[in-house]
């Protein structure tokens, strides 16, 4: 997660079980990238812990909880530790264990586990997270319950993945349908640590300027290291017909997307794709309302050129379909 505004540039098949490789659609200097860190800036972070999120979903109380497979309910969208969110936080440090569902998706090598990307936890044994994530070249872990990905932590987990679900139409050149499943090898157990998260009722569009969180232990800066710890980052939704004018990003975003940020101060950036964008509706619960998809090669933080998402509330019915057939 980038919070200061760098001087250059920036940045990163078919309902399948794990059937990509990854996309070779960057030719001269691309508009936009994803936020996946190369394999150059992956070594940094090392885990031994866990991060999932996904599952199928139901209607309680007008938020559209997620559930373990056949119905098990869902996380209630207020943490048992709080994040704090009194202020406009750019790009700082989270509260440790605030934000239950975030998980560190990550990738062995060299016979160690490094931190690629983010996700959800949605259901006890399902995570969400994003298709351009997802290489089949690579065998992965969910570390759940962390905030320090260097450090051992109490309460966190690794978990295998069972199966990966990616969607299948999504589009590595326009980032259509940037959204894939993990389904893990054994349920997560809720804790102060671990919670699940809540997606947002089918088809619910936010308004210009709502306020949301991203999280993530990208970069801190567009040409940065990695986090070690959780970030988050104050990060006001700019709504479609903002977003998609001309000087911002124009015809490149999609009904299906949501924006947020676009300040130049404060942006996702490299690791921080396949995480969250969190927004509290009007219970007050928190809900998932995006996935972090990409930003522009100018910067991470770029002017008008704000962090672009997967909208979770065009996929409802996909997240339960795949949950309800896998």
């Amino acid at each position: 997660m980038s919070s200061h505004r760098p001087p250059s540039v920036c940045l990163n098949p078919a309902p399948l079980t794990v059937t990509l490789g990854r996309p070779n659609f960057m030719q001269n200097t691309p508009l936009f990238h994803n936020l996946r860190p190369s394999p150059a800036n992956r070594d940094s972070v090392v885990g031994v812990v866990v991060r999932s999120r996904c599952g199928r979903s139901e209607v309680l109380n007008s938020t559209r909880r997620v559930g373990e497979s056949a119905a098990l309910g869902c996380g209630t969208g207020t943490p048992s530790i709080r994040p704090l969110t009194s202020r406009v936080v750019n790009g700082e440090d989270a509260k440790p264990h605030s934000w239950h569902w975030q998980i560190s998706l990550q990738y062995e090598r060299s016979g160690k586990w490094r931190h690629t990307c983010g996700g959800s936890l949605i259901a006890a044994n399902w995570v969400m997270t994003a298709a351009h994530c997802i290489n089949t070249a690579h065998n992965y872990t969910v570390f759940v319950g962390k905030h320090n990905l260097v450090e051992g932590e109490a309460g966190s987990k690794a978990i295998l993945p069972e199966k990966i679900i990616v969607h299948e139409r999504r589009n590595f050149q326009t980032f259509e349908n940037d959204i894939a499943m993990i389904k893990l090898s054994e349920s997560v157990t809720v804790s102060d640590h671990v919670q699940l998260a809540c997606i947002p009722p089918f088809e619910t569009v936010l308004s210009n300027l709502y306020p949301c969180y991203v999280t993530g232990w990208g970069r801190v800066s567009t040409k940065g290291p990695i986090a070690d710890k959780l970030q988050q980052a104050l990060m006001p939704v700019a709504d479609h017909a903002t977003c998609s004018q001309n000087d911002w990003w124009g015809v490149h975003v999609r009904p299906n997307m949501v924006c947020a940020g676009g300040d130049g101060i404060v942006g996702g950036c490299y690791g921080d794709s396949g995480g969250p964008l969190n927004c509290k509706n009007t219970d007050p619960a928190w809900e998932v309302h995006g996935i972090t998809s990409f930003v522009s090669t100018l910067a991470c933080n770029y002017e008008k050129k704000p962090t672009v998402f997967t909208r979770v509330s065009a996929f409802n019915d996909w997240i339960d379909e795949v949950m309800m057939n896998n």
